[in-house]
C-alpha cells in the first residue's frame, strides 16, 4: 500500500529505529525486509503470534488513514484473530465511532463491535480495536516531509533530530543535482 518514496525499505526501517530509540517497549521488526515475495500484514502478524503464543496481547498500530482502507487489505478480517488494532488519528482522518458511517459497510460492521478503550487491549490477546484520536492531530506526514525536502522548504523540526541527520547524510528525498 506504500508508494515509492526514494528511500529503500532498509533505510525507512533505520529511520524508524532512530525515531523510537530510547522508547521502552518499542522496536522495529525487520522480518518483512527479508521476504523475496510481497509481504502481507496478516502473514507478519501470524509469525508474531506464533512466536509470542496464543495468550500474549499483540497490538498492531496503524494510522486512521489505513484503518479507513483496511477492507482493501489481504485477509483483513483475519488481522483481528491475530492482534488488536490501535488506530492513531491523522490529519484529515478524524477518529470517532460516529465516523464509521463514511467507511465501507463491511469494515464498519466488523470494527463497530470490537471497540475498546486503549487500556483494555492488554486484557486479552487479540480481537479489539481502540482509537487514539490525537487532539489536535499531528500535522506531520511523510508525504509532506518528502515534498518539503524536495522543494527546499523547512522540514527538520518535523522529525526527531537523529532522523533529520540520517536524511541529510544519505541525501534522501532531495531533488538530484542537475548534471
Amino acid at each position: 500500500h506504500k508508494e515509492a518514496t526514494h528511500a529503500d525499505a532498509s533505510q525507512r526501517a533505520r529511520m524508524a529505529e532512530l525515531a523510537i530509540a530510547g522508547e521502552p517497549g518499542l522496536s522495529v521488526d525487520r522480518r518483512e525486509l527479508a521476504r523475496a515475495v510481497p509481504s502481507y500484514s496478516v502473514e507478519t502478524l501470524a509469525h508474531v503470534r506464533a512466536e509470542v503464543g496464543a495468550d500474549t496481547p499483540v497490538v498492531w498500530v496503524i494510522g486512521a488513514d489505513s484503518l479507513a482502507q483496511l477492507h482493501r487489505w489481504h485477509r483483513w478480517r483475519s488481522l483481528f484473530e491475530l492482534a488488536h488494532v490501535l488506530a492513531v488519528g491523522r490529519a484529515g482522518f478524524p477518529l470517532s465511532p460516529d465516523g464509521f458511517a463514511g467507511i465501507d459497510a463491511a469494515l464498519a460492521e466488523t470494527v463497530q463491535g470490537r471497540l475498546r478503550a486503549p487500556e483494555q487491549l492488554l486484557a486479552t490477546a487479540c480481537g479489539g480495536l481502540a482509537l487514539l484520536p490525537m487532539d489536535p492531530p499531528r500535522p506531520e506526514s511523510s508525504t509532506d516531509i518528502r515534498r518539503r525536502i524536495a522543494a527546499g522548504e523547512p522540514w527538520k523540526s518535523l522529525v526527531p533530530p537523529p532522523v533529520a541527520d540520517y536524511i541529510v547524510r544519505h541525501r534522501l528525498y532531495a531533488q538530484p543535482d542537475p548534471a
